[in-house]
């Protein structure tokens, strides 16, 4: 069956021809709300579970502070990259990708060998994760009924591989929204049970020593640069385009919108989370805090409060897996599918069979032979994230509003510009500091 590749004609969208990526994957159907939903899952995930780490790493006045202006400069980094898609929309250009954006704001080469990379390099990571924390999750679980289990971590990432093979079939990012408003239902759900489970431990007379004692030296500058990216870390997204793609048209103010909600979505759970835990434990917080919910292998709550918050957790993984699957299902479908057949003919369905799992498996056994994976992550965290979200947003707007040289927003976004890439490169030289300090540890298939 032949269907049209013409996007639909409106003032803001003129006919224009779609590859098949862009018209089965980036479908334009959603509202401002599912753009909400979408956004918050893209951010909102088990990563902040991290932000109690992060703020020993930066003691209370430095943390609560980067908590803040992370917020505050993401939010506006992300409504500056919704106006200048709404910008070149309103001009006849609508933008569904980044790199394509990149690619007729700053020339051809961006897209191509910059923005492109590594946002693919963003979204695998990220397909690599979620199956390793997924996998951390189901052998908490298992741990927990039967402590002295041999069953190994590789085994759980594989359980959890299994089920995205399938979910791995939803057809577009649009089709995601029912999932992604449960995950914004859970994300809320499993930070209320993290934040109670935190203040009942620190109150409680098993209460660990509060240390919130800063590092001086070369150590302690390092640690707080490692906070810095890890926070900044946990507000990433670097598919803002690729959302505002799956709004129907006309797009004007829906993002705005979508972004109101995520960030009170995200003010509720990362401060929650991020103050309460690093109050209960102080500079003994752990990479996860569910890990100091545990004292050696006796846990400090009830195990069915513990089973109930890491069920949420491990829900919530699946639903953001998939939100990062997005993007490089786009590019795999523009190169295998047939934009003139029917999304669901047997000519499309067969090679989306094909490669979406072939991602899952590849992601899968990634994460089962490098569970360390996390140390690598912090690395694209700093590199990738924040010149996808920190500082080409700012460019793009310079750059499409040409705003006067003597106004302040463009100074604004030059100061943001400048000191994130100073952050993106001390960033990555912690990161890497922190993988060499790690390395001794790291062993293929280690049952962490």
């Amino acid at each position: 069956m032949d269907v049209p590749t013409k996007a639909v004609e409106t003032s803001i969208n003129p006919p224009k021809d779609l590859d098949a990526g862009a018209l089965f994957v980036l479908k334009s159907e959603g509202s401002w709300l599912h753009c909400g939903y979408h956004l918050t899952t893209s951010i909102v995930s088990p990563v902040l579970l991290s932000l109690p780490y992060a703020m020993g790493l930066l003691g209370w006045a430095g943390g609560v502070m980067w908590l803040a202006l992370a917020a505050l400069v993401t939010f506006y980094s992300y409504n500056l990259l919704s106006l200048v898609l709404e910008h070149h929309a309103k001009l006849g250009h609508r933008y569904l990708r980044f790199r394509d954006m990149a690619t007729h704001i700053l020339g051809p080469g961006w897209g191509r060998y910059f923005v492109g990379p590594i946002q693919l390099s963003i979204c695998f990571g990220a397909v690599v994760a979620s199956p390793l924390l997924g996998g951390q999750c189901l052998k908490f679980i298992y741990l927990a009924y039967k402590p002295n289990g041999s069953m190994q971590l590789y085994q759980f990432i594989i359980m959890f591989g299994v089920l995205m093979l399938f979910l791995a079939q939803m057809p577009s990012f649009h089709s995601l929204r029912h999932i992604n408003l449960l995950s914004l239902i859970l994300s809320l759900v499993y930070s209320a049970c993290i934040a109670a489970g935190s203040i009942h431990i620190g109150s409680s007379r098993k209460a660990p020593p509060k240390d919130y004692s800063q590092s001086d030296g070369t150590n302690g500058i390092f640690s707080a640069i490692n906070g810095l990216s890890i926070i900044a870390t946990t507000y990433a997204s670097g598919i803002i385009p690729e959302i505002q793609a799956t709004v129907a048209p006309p797009v004007t103010g829906k993002m705005f919108k979508g972004l109101c909600i995520c960030y009170t979505i995200i003010i509720i759970t990362y401060f929650t989370v991020g103050i309460s835990g690093y109050w209960a434990f102080g500079n003994g917080a752990q990479g996860s805090i569910l890990s100091n919910f545990m004292a050696g292998d006796k846990p400090l709550l009830s195990s069915w409060f513990l089973l109930m918050s890491d069920i949420f957790i491990l829900t919530q993984l699946a639903a953001v897996c998939l939100v990062y699957m997005q993007p490089p299902n786009e590019v795999l479908e523009s190169f295998f599918a047939d934009p003139k057949r029917d999304q669901f003919s047997v000519r499309n369905m067969v090679p989306r069979l094909i490669f979406r799992s072939l991602t899952v498996v590849i992601g899968t056994t990634i994460a089962a032979m490098l569970p360390f994976f996390g140390d690598f992550m912090a690395l694209f965290g700093a590199f990738g994230c924040i010149p996808l979200d920190f500082i080409l947003p700012m460019i793009f707007y310079n750059v499409s509003f040409k705003p006067s040289k003597k106004s302040l927003v463009f100074w604004i976004n030059t100061t943001i510009a400048v000191v994130s890439s100073a952050l993106a490169v001390v960033g990555t030289v912690a990161s890497i500091r922190q993988m060499v300090l790690d390395a001794k540890t790291y062993r293929l298939f280690t049952n962490l």
